[in-house]
């Protein structure tokens, strides 16, 4: 009986391995809805990481995270954290809110669904800024035109 128990715990751990697998290879979590695409725009889509290079931090001399430049320069920084609050990760899509409110989801060929999370500086227009986890997959996706689908958030 202790062999067939160990047996299915063990078989039970390999599922649930595979699953969290399959699970962290999407895009965040992000889904496609299951309607047309609201509109179909070209874009210049570049890419960023949590680094200090991509997001403008740096550590001051607690080591800690402050924000390089701008309104914010010299108070702490939260690596990571969108501007709309949420914790970035693959499938985070920085975008002019103005015209991509928070929730809007896109389909970029090459780099799958994502959800806008964040804004950035730079990011106004028909511009997208993707999340990667490294600074290497940021540069090697580099700058880019695409077709991109565009979900608005319903209501």
């Amino acid at each position: 009986m202790c062999a067939t128990f160990r047996f299915i715990l063990r078989l039970f751990c390999v599922a649930f391995g595979i699953v969290v697998i399959f699970a962290a290879a999407g895009c965040g979590g992000v889904r496609p809805p299951r309607r047309d695409p609201d509109r179909v725009v070209s874009m210049e889509v570049t890419a960023y990481c949590p680094c200090g290079q991509c997001c403008g931090w740096v550590r001051n001399w607690r080591f800690q995270p402050v924000y390089a430049y701008g309104a914010n320069k010299g108070q702490r920084k939260i690596v990571g954290q969108t501007a709309s609050g949420t914790q970035a990760r693959p499938g985070t899509i920085a975008a002019d809110t103005s015209l991509y409110p928070f929730g809007t989801i896109m389909y970029i060929e090459g780099y799958g669904y994502g959800r806008v999370e964040d804004r950035g500086g730079a990011i106004k227009g028909q511009k997208l800024d993707l999340f990667y986890r490294t600074h290497q997959q940021a540069l090697e996706w580099g700058r880019q035109h695409k077709s991109v689908k565009v979900w608005f958030p319903r209501e």
